[in-house]
């Protein structure tokens, strides 16, 4: 979104945009604009402005509409390292992507509404909310990037940008779902020394971030890495640094 803006992407109707976002908004949204946010998010919310599709991901949504459509919230803060980044790591004993650090977010609810519209919006904030115990109203909500896919899982995945305007304190609301949660300074993912290439359990490579006390790879690395480099953030680093996924500190 470019400052000022409250819409939900430019349509005037229902579907998405020609970014693959979801297009339109209702009154009773959560809005979604990049005015106040400070200087070193700029890059960040021009990029969300921006971006196609495939600068993220080769894996988007099936064209058929198959998937489970859910939101993760990639929530910006600031704190005593500077700009930081909010991750859970997820429940060791979960079907799906068990013990695996993630955005905050999950699967619409009904209650959501449309995820062709603004269910997302209501989505990431009511999963980070009941994963992390934070206090929605301190979040303004900033951009939305293009719908992504997670083969494994079949989940179809809009991520909404935020920043932690008024941070509160979060922390594993339910450990049958949330191992912990922690926040990860961006110096800390910039970092060359923390970054290396993680091999999947399918064989392919992807990027991977070693950072408190965790291995952040898959669906959420990339995303970091994504963002680290169109924003301008990031430093050069060794490709060939293999971090094993069963990494700890």
């Amino acid at each position: 979104m470019r400052a000022g803006e409250e819409t939900y992407g430019r349509s005037g109707g229902a579907g998405t945009d020609s970014g693959g976002r979801p297009a339109a908004a209702d009154s009773a949204a959560p809005p979604v604009t990049a005015d106040g946010l400070p200087a070193w998010l700029d890059p960040v919310a021009r990029f969300a402005d921006t971006v196609r599709p495939r600068q993220l991901s080769s894996f988007l949504p099936p064209r058929d509409g198959g998937g489970r459509q859910s939101a993760v919230l990639i929530l910006f803060g600031e704190g005593a390292h500077g700009p930081e980044l909010l991750l859970m790591e997820r429940a060791g004993t979960l079907r799906s992507h068990a013990g695996q650090p993630a955005f905050p977010g999950g699967a619409l609810d009904p209650g959501d509404g449309d995820p062709a519209t603004t269910g997302p919006l209501r989505a990431a904030l009511r999963e980070a909310e009941e994963e992390t115990g934070l206090d929605p109203a301190g979040v303004q909500l900033f951009g939305v990037l293009p719908r992504l896919y997670i083969p494994v899982s079949g989940y179809v995945v809009t991520p909404v940008l935020g920043w932690w305007r008024e941070p509160s304190p979060v922390g594993a609301v339910d450990l049958a779902e949330t191992a912990r949660v922690f926040t990860v300074p961006v110096a800390d993912l910039t970092n060359p020394a923390h970054r290396g290439t993680a091999v999947h359990p399918q064989g392919r490579l992807g990027p991977a971030f070693a950072v408190q006390e965790a291995l952040v790879w898959g669906f959420t690395a990339g995303l970091i890495d994504r963002l680290l480099h169109y924003a301008g953030w990031e430093q050069p680093w060794d490709h060939d640094r293999r971090l094993p996924l069963e990494w700890h500190a």
